[in-house]
């Protein structure tokens, strides 16, 4: 049986009964990101679609970018939250990892700039946001600093895709 578990899921056949619990669990919220990946997808390429043909797109419109944007936002938390429980099934990592939270805790706050009708939010509550989005950002930032410093981004595997030990600290080269 553990032989077969091996064979069908490429991970180690000793994993204990409730890691594999943990890893089907995984899967199944990896599926379930996926279709809620896909409509989002459709519900946006259908919005821009509509609005092509009937003509009423116009992203000088204040109220059409916060439309698609947010939609396209949308996508890529959902993305984002995705390819973090990916990593944790390759092993590379806890199942969602603090820095992931963050990262789409910030993701969310810049959607909610986007989307955000300045005339009818007070402006203590857009400083409230403007300070949380401000404090996720040094912590994320405070995070990468200690990942970096404990392994170095080319070896990172938490560092975000395409970065070097060069791009992610600019000041090392000369």
């Amino acid at each position: 049986m553990r032989e077969l578990w091996h064979k069908l899921t490429g991970h180690p056949a000793r994993l204990s009964f409730y890691e594999r619990f943990e890893l089907l669990i995984s899967h199944m919220l990896v599926l379930l990101i996926s279709v809620i990946i896909l409509v989002a997808l459709y519900r946006l390429a259908d919005d821009v679609f509509f609005r092509l043909v009937q003509g009423a797109l116009n992203p000088l419109d204040h109220k059409e970018f916060q439309l698609i944007f947010g939609e396209i936002m949308t996508v890529l938390i959902a993305m984002e939250f995705r390819h973090s429980i990916l990593r944790s099934i390759a092993g590379r990592g806890s199942l969602v990892s603090v820095k992931t939270v963050v990262l789409i805790a910030i993701l969310a706050l810049v959607r909610k700039f986007i989307i955000l009708d300045v005339t009818e939010t007070g402006a203590a509550a857009m400083a409230a946001m403007a300070f949380v989005t401000l404090a996720l950002g040094l912590v994320y930032w405070m995070m990468r600093e200690r990942d970096d410093r404990l392994c170095p981004p080319a070896q990172n595997p938490t560092a975000p895709a395409g970065e070097t030990a060069q791009s992610a600290n600019p000041s090392s080269a000369s």
